[in-house]
């Protein structure tokens, strides 16, 4: 006779309530993370930076976890500390490094100073988006296991979807109301500190969460004492992690990952100044455009979150979502493609896009990585994702101060340089196309080894 068990996480107001609670969170992480892309063209002018240092300090996001491993160190202690103590301690590097970053770029104390070569503001404020880009990071594979925790065996999909889509109002923030706020208070360092504030605030919902977390834990345990079971959580050590990549299906998602957010997240970098370069969208209202991403993700989320959770099919859904993106990239690359309504358009695609990778991407790592190595595993993930997080910015910033300039434009009456975006977006392109042949890989490594990638996470 099967036992029935009944732990806190059975209860749908309790696991959606710890949902929102940790979601909210990466909301406030991901509006800092994008906070700045749509105040590229006020950077040129008020503080006089160029393409190449605008993609200097963008690509610092990934200094540290890229080059001193944080991020994989973050996953280990992930793994042996549990989510409380790693939740804490990256939501408070997160707000030390925001700090950093608000600091370097508010300061006249910098003003004609140089470091390593560049100005000493590009090099500071990129330090504090490095350190930020660490805890931000190591939250979100520390949200991930603890929508694991919460929802396997449940609504998975669903879950990891809704958290992604809620971040994605984080990034529509930034992109909507960076502009404004610049304008309305007086200086491009404004916004950073908007989202310094909610930050604390986002900190301050992780510890809630905390005491949450420590009455599942007490269930949890409880119920094993009821059921007297001989399961136990063995502690992770090092040789897990050549495990984990020897494993060829976790290399085919942590290639997809890498591909598709480089062809993503650094696109949103830029995205508000190709609307102002190639559909001469006004420069205070660029960054709506760009903000419309989270309509397709929120609408569609919830859709194929429930698909994958009942029907299966994750495979499948990666695969569809690589040829969006594919399809949205292609078409911004057109030069002769320059009305308003299209740009609009592809921005909604890309959002589906977006909503369909991640949303299945993130719930099929439990299929192939055991429970006890999640931490570690997501973390080799976001690792191998921040080369391209850190790399593609930089090298998209180059590309458009060698190749790219057509001119200059006015804003505000003062001289800008004007970019031709024809060559970036084929770039973007290319990372979907070898995107869409790790789908295709992963979905035939999934018929050769069974890991379950097309059943369905919720177990009747």
């Amino acid at each position: 006779m099967e036992t029935i068990t009944n732990t806190l996480r059975d209860s749908k107001a309790a696991r959606w309530t710890a949902l929102a609670v940790v979601a909210f969170t990466m909301l406030c992480g991901y509006w800092l993370t994008d906070v700045m892309a749509p105040l590229k063209p006020m950077l040129e002018k008020e503080l006089l930076w160029n393409s190449a240092e605008y993609g200097f300090f963008t690509s610092a996001y990934g200094w540290f976890n890229v080059f001193l491993l944080m991020l994989i160190l973050g996953g280990i202690i992930l793994d042996k500390m549990g989510v409380r103590f790693t939740g804490i301690m990256s939501t408070t590097i997160m707000v030390i490094g925001t700090a950093v970053k608000y600091w370097a770029v508010s300061t006249h104390a910098l003003d004609g100073q140089t470091l390593l070569g560049m100005k000493a503001q590009v090099v500071i404020a990129g330090l504090g988006f490095a350190i930020f880009g660490v805890g931000v990071e190591t939250a979100g594979i520390t949200v991930s296991k603890i929508i694991v925790k919460w929802f396997k065996g449940k609504e998975l999909a669903l879950a990891m979807g809704l958290e992604m889509a809620t971040a994605r109002i984080g990034t529509t923030m930034a992109m909507v109301t960076s502009v404004p706020i610049a304008r309305a208070l007086g200086g491009v360092s404004k916004p950073i500190l908007v989202c310094l504030i909610m930050l604390c605030i986002g900190m301050i919902s992780f510890i809630v969460y905390t005491f949450m977390d420590k009455k599942l834990d007490k269930s949890i345990a409880d119920e094993l004492d009821r059921t007297k079971s001989t399961e136990s959580e063995e502690s992770f050590n090092l040789r897990d992690i050549w495990f984990i990549i020897s494993n060829k299906g976790w290399w085919y998602i942590a290639l997809l990952c890498v591909l598709f957010y480089s062809a993503v997240f650094p696109f949103l970098k830029y995205a508000s100044d190709l609307m102002v370069n190639k559909f001469n969208v006004d420069p205070d209202l660029a960054g709506i455009i760009p903000g419309m991403l989270p309509f397709g993700t929120m609408i569609l989320t919830p859709l194929f979150g429930n698909l994958y959770d009942r029907k299966g099919k994750g495979a499948s859904i990666m695969i569809l979502g690589a040829l969006l993106l594919i399809f949205v990239h292609a078409m911004y690359s057109i030069p002769f493609l320059r009305a308003t309504p299209i740009a609009i358009f592809l921005i909604i695609v890309l959002g589906i896009g977006f909503s369909l990778v991640p949303s299945a991407m993130w719930p099929s790592v439990p299929k192939i990585i055991p429970e006890k190595q999640l931490g570690t595993a997501y973390a080799l993930i976001f690792w191998v994702q921040n080369i391209g997080l850190m790399g593609v910015p930089a090298l998209i910033g180059w590309v458009l101060n060698k190749y790219c300039i057509t001119g200059t434009h006015l804003i505000d009456g003062s001289p800008v340089p004007s970019y031709n975006y024809t060559l970036p977006m084929i770039i973007f392109t290319a990372f979907g196309i070898i995107a869409l042949v790790f789908a295709l890989l992963l979905k035939a490594e999934d018929r050769k080894k069974g890991y379950g990638l097309e059943m369905p996470n919720i177990k009747k």
